[in-house]
């Protein structure tokens, strides 16, 4: 490798990787934030917490590698123009085609990693979070119930359970306190386990207790009963996605699926390393500045680029999902015209016009 080779490399290389630290860190918020809802609400037990979210963010990868890609890029070329090492390089008879090369060193790792993630890796960590939260969900944990303390339920509540069995069905010595319609609701048992009625409901069955209702202004029409038996119910669960989900589907199966919504999965999982090339390849003229010009200036039309590439990609699934597109369009209408003028623009960079040579 020529060490103009290895310098440039390097310097795109750092740019991105700083680039997409900043991005994760950013994306980290939204993904936890929804993740903790899930968990708020009993829908998800706590303990999933980091695995949901990594795999999570394999499930993103595909949307921001792009991003970190063109600005990372982006940011390298223009400072290249900025300390006049371009200029250097342009003098000694280096151009845009000559930067192919470290260029696409860089891109084309990249460009597989997000296809990897958008083919295999991101239908795969769907189908491994529903299948991690569909195995805690038959465990009273998901509720956040632990024993040996005080758990208040998102329905309102409060819930002590003294002992848990290994799987998490079977409960010892149970204690709830609940108030609903200025009335105070006291439960306790010597046992308990959870059931579920239909895809969503889950309860707990109680065994041999105590219930004591009375209000709460302190008067004393207070009602006391032992039981037997007794149900509470549970924080509903998510609805399960079907097997035959086309987000969940590994992507050869979505090639023989007819449905459009099958079809408009697989177009959504073909474009994102597609659209990384022609991002890569547009980060070069877009970066280029004058002497006197702003030197940022350009990277903010790079991100304008990218934002109405992504929000294009996804109104153009729903399109398809809906029948607004044909099946047979997929999205090549978008990532055909964006390649072409992505290569057009690269290598017409830096390129006099003939009307230039010539007063030259």
């Amino acid at each position: 490798m020529a060490k103009l080779d290895r310098y440039l490399l390097s310097d795109f290389l750092q740019s991105f990787l700083a680039t997409l630290t900043v991005l994760l860190v950013v994306s980290v918020g939204g993904v936890l934030v929804d993740i903790l809802g899930r968990i708020a609400d009993g829908r998800m037990p706590a303990g999933l917490l980091l695995s949901q979210l990594g795999l999570q963010f394999i499930v993103y990868l595909p949307i921001i590698l792009p991003l970190a890609l063109l600005l990372g890029l982006s940011l390298a070329i223009a400072r290249l123009y900025r300390d006049s090492e371009m200029a250097v390089l342009t003098a000694v008879g280096v151009g845009p085609r000559r930067l192919l090369r470290p260029v696409l060193m860089l891109v084309v790792p990249v460009v597989a990693v997000v296809g990897a993630c958008s083919l295999w890796l991101g239908p795969w960590a769907n189908r491994t979070a529903d299948a991690m939260v569909e195995a805690a969900s038959r465990s009273v944990v998901v509720a956040g119930l632990e024993p040996g303390r005080f758990t208040q339920l998102s329905g309102g509540g409060i819930v002590y359970l003294s002992s848990l069995s290994e799987d998490g069905t079977k409960m010892g010595k149970v204690f709830i306190q609940r108030q609903k319609d200025g009335r105070i609701d006291v439960v306790s048992a010597n046992s308990g386990a959870m059931f579920f009625e239909g895809e969503r409901q889950r309860f707990l069955r109680l065994e041999d207790g105590h219930r004591v209702e009375g209000p709460e202004n302190g008067a004393l029409d207070y009602r006391l009963m032992r039981y037997a038996s007794n149900e509470v119910a549970l924080p509903d669960r998510d609805e399960p996605r079907g097997q035959d989900d086309p987000e969940v589907l590994p992507t050869l199966r979505l090639l023989g699926d007819d449905r459009r919504e099958a079809q408009a999965q697989l177009h959504w999982r073909i474009t994102p390393p597609l659209l990384a090339l022609a991002f890569a390849l547009l980060a070069l003229p877009l970066a280029r500045s004058t002497p006197r010009q702003q030197r940022y200036g350009s990277i903010m039309l790079a991100f304008l680029g990218y934002v109405v590439g992504i929000s294009l990609m996804i109104s153009g699934r729903q399109w398809l999902a809906t029948g607004k597109l044909p099946t047979a369009l997929g999205m090549w209408w978008l990532t055909v015209p964006l390649l072409a003028l992505a290569a057009w623009m690269y290598f017409r960079d830096g390129r006099l016009s003939r009307r230039k040579r010539g007063r030259a």
